[in-house]
């Protein structure tokens, strides 16, 4: 890794995440509207990067979110549990009507040319609740973490959990920390309350104290206000788009140090090519591409970058960084869920041309 991203060596915590966690009501292959039972998945994109981290790759992880405590949170505090990530919790308690809430989102897998549906009910969600001054960042990173991550779906959700993570930003850099930004620019949630010209406000406060950046070329021109190319007008798999885009990003944010994203055409809900790029200091790598037959493609991206930070903090190069990111998040579509069920030596297998040959 270049010389000016300097990860500490060591820390109570490898990687911290602060974001909203949420269940996901999966009924499969049913549409919802003739479903008759569901599966539950616990999700919210920054934990599943610090869930990843832990499970699969085995690395000291938390998360600082809210927890209402009624059954819902102690279900969703159950599988954060069994994910191995430490949980930093402002706690709310639930009126028995109303709220606050664990936000839910409802998801099917769709199947051939039938797509995914997604939709939401983030109504009272406590995460939105959340502001500066909930969380005690002096005694958490005192205590020392290598790699803090934060992303644009929590920054959406108020007018102040932008304002908490730039708080909790200004304190990683503070103790030393490598920050990391998803900007996941979501039109929906940015529309309640403000709209593209407020997100390009509120995410430009934030990633000026961001040094690893994760987002596509829309993400970064509607995010962060950076002109660029009609993001319709190439291929999926044509990387020329996303770094033309850096170059201007950069000069923008010239703190940013990593850029990296996916690359995905898909073919069918079930059929994806599949590959992966990043930037790092004016130097541009590639994953190989692979052909996917994708089971839920929800989280494939978080996959991707729990791999390439993975990479990163074990001193890993940053092409073999991309690649270590490529193979996780492939791997990440083969199971149900958000999260990962894969294995490190799995990931690795992969990445180094490894085949779905059976292992006896």
């Amino acid at each position: 890794m270049s010389k000016t991203l300097t990860i500490p060596k060591t820390g109570a915590l490898d990687f911290l995440s602060l974001g909203a966690l949420v269940h996901r009501l999966d009924p499969g292959l049913i549409p919802f509207r003739k479903a008759a039972h569901c599966d539950i998945h616990v999700s919210g994109g920054e934990f599943n990067v610090a869930a990843n981290l832990a499970d699969c790759f085995r690395l000291n992880t938390g998360v600082a979110t809210a927890m209402v405590d009624y059954p819902i949170g102690d279900l969703i505090a159950e599988r954060v549990r069994a994910m191995g990530v430490k949980p930093f919790y402002k706690r709310f308690r639930h009126d028995g009507v109303r709220g606050p809430n664990m936000a839910t989102v409802y998801s099917d897998r769709g199947q051939g040319v039938r797509a995914p549906v997604v939709f939401y009910n983030r109504s009272n969600e406590a995460a939105g609740q959340l502001k500066p001054g909930d969380f005690p960042w002096q005694d958490i990173f005192g205590a020392g973490v290598r790699w803090f991550h934060s992303g644009g779906i929590f920054a959406a959700l108020s007018e102040t959990t932008g304002e908490l993570i730039i708080e909790a930003m200004k304190a990683a850099k503070a103790a030393g920390a490598v920050t990391s930004f998803d900007l996941n620019y979501r039109q929906k949630l940015w529309d309640i309350w403000g709209g593209q010209a407020k997100a390009v406000d509120v995410l430009a406060r934030i990633v000026q104290h961001v040094d690893v950046l994760v987002g596509n070329e829309e993400d970064l021109q509607k995010g962060l206000g950076v002109e660029g190319q009609d993001v319709e007008a190439r291929s999926k798999l044509d990387p020329s788009a996303f770094f033309a885009v850096i170059e201007k990003a950069t000069r923008k944010f010239p703190n940013v140090q990593a850029v990296a994203t996916t690359l995905r055409e898909v073919h069918s809900t079930n059929r994806h090519t599949w590959g992966a790029v990043a930037w790092v200091n004016g130097q541009t790598y590639q994953s190989p591409h692979c052909e996917l037959d994708v089971l839920d493609r929800v989280g494939g991206g978080d996959g991707y970058a729990a791999g390439f930070f993975y990479g990163l903090l074990t001193g890993e190069t940053p092409a073999e960084a991309v690649k270590l990111g490529w193979a996780h998040g492939a791997l990440l579509t083969t199971f149900p869920g958000d999260t990962t069920m894969a294995t490190v030596e799995q990931v690795k297998a992969f990445a180094q041309g490894g085949s779905a040959r059976i292992q006896r």
